[in-house]
């Protein structure tokens, strides 16, 4: 018999608080979601300053959500807004011995272009591919000290135990990852919870993001991703997007499907995390799923 590995995971955003517990045994399931909303207010997104300003509020909805989800598990994988923090794809011209060392070089890299002080960051970073002249292109994650230990803090003060903390667009790459990487040549564009991002990858590695809070209208939307595929052609020539993968909320799924079509000239794959879960091994319907991808997402990095 199977033994069914389990991960909580807890998506924040303006909207509210949304716990998933996930499950791999023959398969992923979802065995408990809820989402709790915020009201107006209780937070403020920042890169700079604490982003909670109604601490006891957030506190309450993190309890009440966690309670009705009826686990015992607090160790929980955070997904947070990619408007809280930075990310940067960065080129290095030599490898290091060490993760301290890379930590060192990335720093001094980087200390000129950011509008912050690099010592008050938490900075970590991922080897996306090595090269054979020595060369590695690094995927770097930016987030103030302050603000993440402001979200530690309140997730303690509500009985959980943060154990990784990744941005949002990543836990929705991360859901979706066993469709992705079956195209070495593609390009990732989702809108969710009001932030347009847009992922591309050739080769099978990352060598584009862009992320950016908007407005749903259409006319929006198609601005944006036609900017950021200008700003990916200029930068790679040559580099063609073969296929094109795109998410939206289920209201907006189609529409922005055809804003997508229409920026790339290409025919989008629309994803849907219903397609990834067995909904027959647990308790959430579909449209309960439909506000759990981030969370679901941030659920699996401990599976």
């Amino acid at each position: 018999m199977l033994m069914s590995r389990r991960a909580l995971g807890l998506e924040i955003s303006s909207e509210g608080v949304a716990f998933a517990l996930a499950s791999r045994g023959k398969g992923l399931a979802v065995e408990g979601g809820v989402f709790v909303p915020l009201p107006a207010g209780t937070l403020s997104l920042s890169r700079r300053e604490p982003n909670v300003l109604q601490s006891q509020q957030f506190v309450t909805a993190l309890r009440e959500a966690h309670l009705r989800l009826l686990t015992k598990e607090h160790r929980v994988s955070v997904s947070l807004p990619d408007a809280c923090g930075r990310v940067v794809l960065l080129d290095l011209e030599a490898r290091f011995r060490n993760r301290e060392e890379g930590l060192d070089i990335i720093r001094w890299k980087l200390k000129k272009s950011l509008p912050f002080d690099i010592g008050t960051v938490h900075l970590d970073y991922q080897t996306l591919e090595e090269m054979e002249n020595g060369a590695v292109s690094l995927l770097v994650s930016l987030i103030s000290r302050p603000v993440v230990a402001q979200y530690e803090e309140l997730l303690s003060s509500a009985g959980l135990q943060p154990q990784l903390i990744d941005f949002t667009s990543f836990n929705l790459y991360r859901l979706f990852e066993p469709r992705l990487e079956m195209s070495d040549n593609g390009a990732l564009i989702t809108f969710y919870r009001g932030s347009l991002t847009v992922l591309i990858f050739y080769g099978g590695v990352l060598s584009f993001y862009r992320t950016k809070e908007t407005a749903g209208e259409a006319s929006n939307l198609y601005r944006e991703v036609n900017s950021s595929l200008l700003v990916y052609r200029d930068r790679f020539p040559g580099q063609l997007v073969e296929e094109v993968f795109c998410m939206a909320p289920p209201a907006d799924a189609e529409g922005f499907r055809g804003v997508v079509a229409e920026a790339t000239g290409l025919e989008p794959v629309l994803l849907d995390p219903e397609r990834l879960v067995n909904l027959q091994a647990g308790p959430v319907d579909r449209a309960a799923l439909q506000g759990l991808p981030a969370a679901l997402g941030a659920a699996l990095r401990s599976l």
